[in-house]
């Protein structure tokens, strides 16, 4: 009989102290320290309840696998993945379950390189656990405080902007930290590039009890409220470990990532020449169009950001993109990264004599619709899928990631399973409004009878 799979969409997540527990923690850092063989490996954590607790575990079974340990601390992921690729570390492993709910924790490990595992190493890590084949040591390893993480970040990513013409401007950004690990950088970045920073949801808190670990367009009207009254000239929110970024714009208006994406990878190529971005099949047509019009390529991956990123370093990438609000910027790594994001809008804003929803207004128009529906198995999701694919006559269907339904060429619906939560994620974007919300309708009726057949 197969094990069941460890790792999800991004790591190893589950209900701490439940599907997450001890002894799986344990054993899936002997597994990972007999994976990276040698160390030192260095361990951060976010902010959840649980993440200063597990990340001790972790540390430890590394240590009595005889691997030196470099204890990062509190810090955002890309900071963590940073370390693991520019400071002399074997890898890293990051204690954090990201956007889902306070309950939940993960362990998350990169490669040398900086970026997530790749899936193949995910099945080799796997294989090691369940084998229970890891490695001997006569010696126990050592723990060691690294305190200059952070500093040494930062000070990449403001190498990587202009940052004389962003302190130039004197720029005033609304930022909600969402009570995770982006508390600890971003607004100190934003001060350090000379702007006015106003903080919402500033505290550490593991019961992210401001708007919840994931922000959404739903729940950032305090941000949006902020912008207002603050006469900001931009606003962002990160999620609970601070690799995803979603923005809003000097009026308030909040947009998906893949909407201000478009909007960076046009000010990056005309900076550094057309280029090559790497997204999911899930983004919108306004980030190819955009792309397009600047002479350059969009190549398609499945849902997830080890997809992206090892697409994107196995290409060379210049940029990498999720429509959820992760951007990568390859100059720095090839990770998901909320405040290297962040620098780049301050670049982009400080180069023209626009305001974000001016420039948003140069975008081709579309309309976008996300939702997502509990499902408790497999078979039902691939049900589902199997439903909507023999639905109907559509212009083509893309079957990459669950199935992706082109009911013209300007219009098109996605289903698949999500890769962290029980969940069926649609997706759908048209041209016309209409049309997006009659299909939404009609794709929704079909998903809901499968559900509940």
């Amino acid at each position: 009989m197969q094990n069941p799979r460890l790792f999800g969409t991004n790591g190893v997540r589950g209900v701490y102290g439940k599907d997450l527990n001890a002894n799986l923690a344990i054993d899936l850092s002997y597994a990972l320290a007999t994976y990276y063989g040698s160390g030192p490996v260095v361990v951060g954590n976010d902010a959840r309840k649980s993440s200063a607790a597990l990340s001790k575990m972790v540390r430890a079974t590394l240590n009595s696998a005889g691997l030196d340990v470099g204890n990062a601390g509190l810090l955002p992921t890309p900071c963590l993945q940073y370390a693991a690729k520019k400071l002399g570390y074997k890898g890293g492993i990051m204690i954090t379950a990201s956007h889902n709910p306070p309950e939940y924790n993960g362990i998350k490990p990169a490669a040398a390189d900086g970026v997530e595992i790749s899936r193949q190493d995910e099945l080799r890590v796997e294989d090691i656990y369940y084998s229970k084949k890891f490695s001997k040591t006569d010696g126990t390893g050592r723990e060691f405080l690294d305190q200059n993480v952070i500093n040494s970040y930062m000070q990449q990513v403001i190498s990587l902007v202009d940052a004389d013409r962003i302190k130039s401007r004197s720029l005033t950004v609304a930022i909600d930290a969402g009570n995770g690990a982006q508390a600890v950088v971003a607004p100190l970045l934003a001060k350090a590039l000379d702007c006015k920073v106003l903080v919402v949801n500033g505290s550490l808190d593991g019961d992210f009890p401001g708007r919840g670990s994931e922000p959404t367009p739903d729940n950032l009207s305090v941000l949006s409220e902020l912008v207002r009254t603050g006469k900001a000239d931009f606003g962002v929110a990160f999620d609970g470990d601070g690799d995803r970024s979603i923005f809003c714009d000097n009026t308030g208006i909040v947009y998906w990532g893949d909407k201000t994406g478009a909007l960076i990878a046009r000010h990056v190529m005309e900076k550094h020449g057309k280029s090559e971005i790497i997204c999911p099949i899930n983004s919108s047509m306004v980030l190819d169009m955009v792309v397009r019009r600047a002479g350059g390529k969009v190549v398609h991956t499945r849902v997830g950001s080890v997809e992206v990123s090892r697409t994107m370093f196995e290409r060379s990438s210049l940029l990498g993109l999720e429509e959820n609000g992760g951007f990568m910027y390859g100059k720095l790594n090839q990770v998901r990264d909320g405040a290297m994001t962040t620098a780049l809008v301050l670049d982009m804003l400080a180069s023209t004599t626009k305001s974000f929803s001016e420039l948003v207004l140069d975008l081709p128009k579309t309309y976008q619709h996300k939702s997502k529906f509990a499902c408790g198995s497999k078979e039902i999701v691939d049900k589902v899928v199997s439903a909507c694919i023999h639905h109907g006559s559509p212009k083509s269907i893309d079957t990459l990631d669950g199935a992706k339904i082109w009911i013209d060429e300007e219009t098109w619906l996605m289903v698949r399973p999500s890769g962290t939560e029980p969940l069926i994620r649609m997706y759908a974007e048209s041209t016309e409004k209409d049309l997006l919300d009659s299909k939404v309708s009609e794709y929704g009726r079909i998903i809901k009878s499968c559900l509940v057949s």
